[in-house]
This record gives C-alpha cells, sequence and structure tokens, in this order.
C-alpha cells in the first residue's frame, strides 16, 4: 500500500499541489483524473521521487520513499513519464532490456534475459524485438515502452498518460493489457488519464484532482456520479449505465454515433 500524506508542491508563490493526502491500494487500478493543470501529474511525479516535494511524505509500505536508495526504489516501483521519447537508435528488446539495469547494472544475466522474453511475449512483440523503437507505431511503441516496465518486475506501476496520441483502438489494448497485469500478476496499476469513460471502464479507484486538491477520491462508482462531475469539470455530464458501465456523455446530441462506437469498443473489455 501506498500512503500519500499532505504532499505540496510550489513554484514560485503558486501552490500547483496543495496538501495532497490518498491511498492507494494494492492489486488494483488507481486513476488520477481532472481538468488540465489540476496536478495529476505533478501529483504521480512525486510519488514516484521524480519531482521533489516541498512538504509532505510518502509512504511505501510503511517506509517513507524519500530516504530509500535509488537502487532499491526501482525494484519497488517503475514510472512511464509522459514524454518517453528517446533519441537513441535501440531495439525493442534492448528497451526492453533496461528494464533490468536495477538489477543488472547493464550486465544480462540468464534470469535477466528470462524476464526480458517473458515481458516480449507477454506484449506480444516477438515480431519486432529486432526492430527500432523509431520503426514502430504509436500503438506498437506504447506496448514496448510498458514491456520494460514488465521486465523491470515492481509491484508499483505508474503511468503518467500512457494512452496520449493513442487512436481509440490501440487505447482500448493497452488499458486491456493493464487489467491482464492486475488479474494475473497483481500489479498496482496508478494511471493519470484525461478520458473519464476509460477511467470509469477499467479502473478499480478514482483519485479526483481539482486545482492542485484532492476534490474526491474513492472507488470508480463512488466517483462517476453527475453532481461530482460537474463541479470537477464544470460542465454539463449525463451518466448512462450501458452494458454494466457508467459511461459518461458531455457530447451534443447529434453525437450519437460517436457514443455508440465507444460503447461498441468498451464491449471487449
Amino acid at each position: 500500500m501506498i500512503s500519500v500524506k499532505g504532499i505540496t508542491k510550489l513554484y514560485g508563490d503558486k501552490k500547483v499541489v496543495d496538501d495532497v493526502s490518498l491511498s492507494i491500494a494494492k492489486g488494483k487500478i488507481t486513476s488520477l483524473i481532472g481538468p488540465n493543470g489540476a496536478g495529476k501529474s505533478t501529483v504521480l511525479s512525486m510519488i514516484t521521487r521524480l519531482l521533489d516535494n516541498d512538504s509532505g511524505d510518502v509512504l511505501l509500505e510503511g517506509e517513507n520513499i524519500f530516504t530509500q536508495p535509488n537502487s532499491e526504489l526501482a525494484k519497488k516501483i517503475s514510472t512511464l513519464k509522459q514524454s518517453n521519447h528517446l533519441e537513441l537508435k535501440i531495439t525493442v528488446r534492448e528497451l526492453i532490456a533496461f528494464g533490468r539495469y536495477p538489477y543488472s547494472k547493464g550486465r544480462l544475466t540468464e534470469t535477466d534475459n528470462a524476464l526480458i522474453d517473458e515481458a516480449i511475449r507477454y506484449m506480444e512483440l516477438g515480431e519486432f524485438e529486432d526492430r527500432f523503437i523509431d520503426e514502430l507505431s504509436g500503438g506498437q511503441r506504447q506496448r514496448a515502452y510498458i514491456a520494460m516496465t514488465i521486465a523491470q518486475d515492481t509491484e508499483y506501476i505508474f503511468l503518467d498518460e500512457p494512452l496520449n496520441n493513442l487512436d481509440m483502438k490501440h487505447s482500448v489494448q493497452i488499458m486491456q493489457i493493464l487489467r491482464r497485469l492486475v488479474r494475473e500478476r497483481n500489479k498496482t496499476i496508478i494511471i493519470v488519464i484525461h478520458d473519464i469513460n476509460f477511467a470509469s471502464c477499467y479502473s478499480d479507484n478514482i483519485v479526483a484532482l481539482k486545482d492542485g486538491e484532492v476534490a474526491v477520491s474513492g472507488t470508480k462508482n463512488e466517483v462517476i456520479k453527475k453532481e461530482i462531475l460537474e463541479d470537477i469539470y464544470e460542465m454539463d455530464i449525463n451518466i448512462e449505465c450501458i452494458m454494466g458501465h457508467q459511461i459518461c456523455i458531455y457530447f451534443d446530441e447529434h453525437a450519437d454515433a460517436t457514443v455508440d462506437d465507444f460503447v461498441k469498443e468498451q464491449a471487449q473489455i
């Protein structure tokens, strides 16, 4: 379990994250949602120690992450940032091998290679493993980066907007993979996500942020409610239960086809 206690981040005199406290349950997908500028990515970056906090604590299994050595923390949490494009000319397999660095320090063992092979199989990247990363489509590239976090073999996986620049089909594929990681490997996944319908359909728990503060936190059914979301996003939102999922309708009256297309995609869950 991860306990976040009163973390705050200031840029100059402006508090971009203000006294945020939350709990992240093990073996679940927890989504951070909210409008632009709500502080979602900043919160995730502080929890993973990619960004220094100005106050507060983050406890991982009761231990303060800010006092743990980098080498040990990298065996407990893995992070996929929003901007993860490498300038290096490397293959898919070489990228995934980076996930083993906390253990091998660049000298891959038989165990490391076995875990790399397993991650490649899990993400169905066998036919691409010798291709260069820049030769892949957006969806294939994102699968490769997620395979790197799988090879790192941490219990906690943090993903900052992994659906960025992906079309609906590839977004669904990525979210289905994350659900498999939870179901089959008992991973704990924390994700920053903009699309509230993807959050509703694939999350277990949701933390909604607004103006750098936690507006509401709970199970997805506790958070995906008309009055809560309208307050957070400051717009009209209707919610319908479709195929067992709470779907937020915020399109105009002529957008029925768009909604239907989305719902059909969710039927694959």
